[in-house]
């Protein structure tokens, strides 16, 4: 009777350590209850977070990178560490990105995504996103996307033109955390492109990209939200280096921080068969980051495998 006494003892008090340590459900939300007035009736605790770029992680709905009016000719696998910062999110990631020109210079398929990303938000920004993250700080998995790319144009009088169409999985977490969307979604844009001077050494490129963005949202009024994407830029490529310097945006139509604009530069160097890339991206609306980013990427030849 001892022993089995002393077994229920030490099994009472586990149970409450481990209940102290991983409180249960209804203990974990009361200091969110409190802070948005929640009460039982009210529409569940997802309706309270903002599908949008400006109310969620700086990977969640990110402006799309400008292809230039080009579909590659290589095969490429990029890894990239990016370091995003803001008055109140600090964010770290690791992605990757795997290209495939199945007809080169043609037509190819894209597959990247974040890998893994550690977040560290404040309490103002925990709560002006309603995020459940007690401690606003953790770990998640992004969105994977998938693309398809198609050369409709080039090395004609005009511009150079390509087609993209990208689709992307609800594959990211931490949707309670506000980081990633929780919900599929799509784009597609045209971009051109076009080289306008050569001095031997060094040639020019302009670029832009027009496209559509959709994506659903957590509200029952207007289950998506539909944005145009734009952007332009200017390149400078010599025989083993370039530098780009671009702005690029989307414009939702809920108005609901979902309009953001990006500035970036971006530098890659020809290394041997591979390319160190880093670059710099800075919000200028609705995505008040500072991103910056460094990546290496490997190429092959079709028939190099």
């Amino acid at each position: 009777m001892k022993n089995r006494a002393t077994r229920y003892l030490i099994l009472i008090v586990t149970s409450l350590l481990i209940t102290g340590l991983n409180p249960t459900k209804a203990e974990d939300w009361m200091w969110w209850n409190k802070i948005h007035n929640w009460k039982p009736g009210m529409p569940s605790w997802k309706y309270f977070i903002k599908v949008s770029p400006g109310y969620l992680g700086p990977n969640a709905l990110p402006v799309p990178d400008q292809i230039q009016g080009l579909v590659g000719d290589k095969i490429q696998f990029q890894t990239n560490f990016s370091s995003h910062f803001s008055d109140g999110d600090n964010t770290q990631d690791l992605s990757l990105r795997f290209y495939y020109p199945f007809i080169p210079g043609k037509v190819a398929l894209e597959l990247y995504g974040v890998a893994f990303e550690h977040y560290s938000m404040s309490t103002k920004v925990r709560d002006e996103r309603a995020a459940r993250d007690f401690d606003g700080k953790g770990f998640a998995i992004g969105d994977l996307y998938f693309a398809t790319h198609i050369q409709l144009r080039k090395d004609k009088k005009g511009p150079d033109m390509a087609l993209r169409l990208v689709g992307r999985t609800a594959s990211g977490g931490a949707y309670d955390a506000a980081r990633y969307s929780d919900s599929p979604g799509y784009f597609f844009d045209l971009s051109f492109g076009k080289y306008f001077h050569s001095n031997g050494l060094n040639k020019w490129r302009w670029f832009g990209t027009l496209g559509f963005k959709s994506w659903q949202t957590s509200s029952d009024e207007i289950l998506q939200n539909d944005a145009g994407i734009y952007g332009f830029g200017l390149k400078r490529k010599s025989e083993n280096s370039s530098v780009s310097v671009e702005v690029a945006g989307y414009v939702g139509y809920k108005d609901e921080r979902d309009r953001p604009m990006v500035a970036r530069v971006n530098w890659s160097k020809k290394m041997g068969n591979n390319k160190l890339f880093v670059g710099f991206q800075q919000g200028i609306y609705h995505i008040k980051y500072s991103t910056i980013r460094i990546g290496w990427i490997w190429e092959w030849n079709k028939n190099e495998l």
